[in-house]
């Protein structure tokens, strides 16, 4: 069998936009999955596609992917439950609330649209928050999606275009011309990516990768009672904490009427069971905004791996010292937004073109502050 152009670690759902939009350039295409497509971080997930203003390379990176994803949404199968719901940034309280019109800004200057919502427009828009809180802002063209359905159908629409999937098969180390499996087979490319998530870095000794935990709650189906995803303008600081476990309000509806409830965030831990003491304070924070949730049914809870990066972005191009090697990991919660973006930025380094963002913010070869050198 002849080597593919590019062989590709990973079909969570960047390993699969990348399969996608390499097919679609005319690459010959293999991707190495030693799972299940969509599992890991892609199944555990949100599946939120929202606009982020922490800095002005995530807002790019993600400003660009949702409207990579609106372009494409026609398109998408039932399954992948698009649901543009926008996000709505609740403000806790009246100092949160002052941090808004900034926020608004932030957004609307860079053609984002963003409306700020006063405590009384902000109840006639989700009722079932408690009343007294702040205010909020309205992101209207944030969505949110099934994930594992979504990197089913970019691997489905890779292989119409001529790309091979292999199922279970473990690579056990990133090689010269091409990758060896764990049972001792070479498989040789032109060009591999390391899309491996939290596995990553196992496999590129030296990419700045490592795992954070994260719970989530799934709820029986109450159509209605969420008509946003809201977030707490306090969630990117529970997000960047690095030295503490943390919780943040972030609640998501779902086309089959459930409610998603997150977040939670931990480094350093490798049990993947859920710890209920840290289930409960993410719950209780949930309740503290929406306070019927305390009588709501969940059907499931589980945990995840979100695979981190110091400065919080992905890597995304070239690894030095490697010419075949490149990377698209590290994107830890916003894999799935950032999904569509990073396969489109990774290509046209590959094909030595323009990109419609500057890519060298998320450089794989990029020097971190206080981390070490590759």
């Amino acid at each position: 069998m002849a080597a593919p152009d590019v062989l590709i670690i990973g079909a969570g759902i960047v390993g699969a936009a990348c399969a996608w939009e390499c097919a679609r350039e005319g690459f010959q295409v293999t991707v190495i999955e030693s799972e299940t497509v969509g599992g890991g971080a892609t199944a555990a997930g949100m599946g939120h596609l929202l606009v982020l203003d922490d800095s002005e390379a995530e807002f790019a990176l993600t400003s660009y992917s949702v409207k990579l994803w609106r372009e494409k949404m026609e398109e998408l199968p039932p399954d992948v439950e698009f649901l543009g719901c926008g996000t709505l940034w609740v403000a806790a309280d009246d100092e949160e609330a002052r941090l808004l019109p900034k926020k608004r800004e932030f957004y609307v200057s860079r053609g984002v649209r963003a409306e700020i919502l006063d405590s009384q427009t902000l109840a006639e828009a989700e009722p079932n928050l408690r009343r007294g809180l702040g205010g909020g802002l309205q992101v209207p063209d944030d969505a949110v999606i099934y994930s594992p359905c979504a990197a089913r159908y970019f691997l489905a629409r890779a292989q119409e275009l001529g790309a091979r999937l292999e199922i279970g098969r473990r690579v056990a180390e990133i090689e010269r011309d091409g990758v060896r499996l764990e049972a001792g087979t070479h498989l040789a490319a032109g060009i591999i990516i390391n899309a491996a998530g939290t596995a990553a870095a196992r496999l590129t000794p030296g990419a700045p990768i490592r795992p954070r935990k994260g719970h989530l709650v799934i709820t029986e189906r109450y159509p209605g009672f969420v008509r946003h995803q809201l977030v707490e303008m306090g969630y990117l600081k529970s997000a960047h904490s690095v030295t503490t476990d943390s919780v943040a309000f972030n609640v998501q509806p779902r086309r089959t009427g459930q409610l998603l409830i997150g977040s939670s965030r931990q480094y350093g831990v490798e049990e993947r069971g859920v710890e209920p003491r840290l289930l409960a304070r993410m719950l209780a924070r949930a309740v503290e905004f929406m306070p019927e949730l305390r009588n709501f049914e969940a059907i499931r809870t589980w945990t995840g791996f979100r695979a981190a990066t110091p400065d919080k972005l992905p890597l995304i191009g070239a690894w030095p010292g490697h010419d075949r090697l490149y990377m698209a990991a590290g994107h830890e919660g916003l894999g799935i937004t950032t999904s569509l973006a990073t396969a489109r930025l990774l290509v046209d380094e590959i094909l030595g073109r323009m990109s419609a963002i500057p890519r060298v913010p998320y450089a794989a070869g990029r020097k971190f502050n206080g981390a070490a050198d590759h």
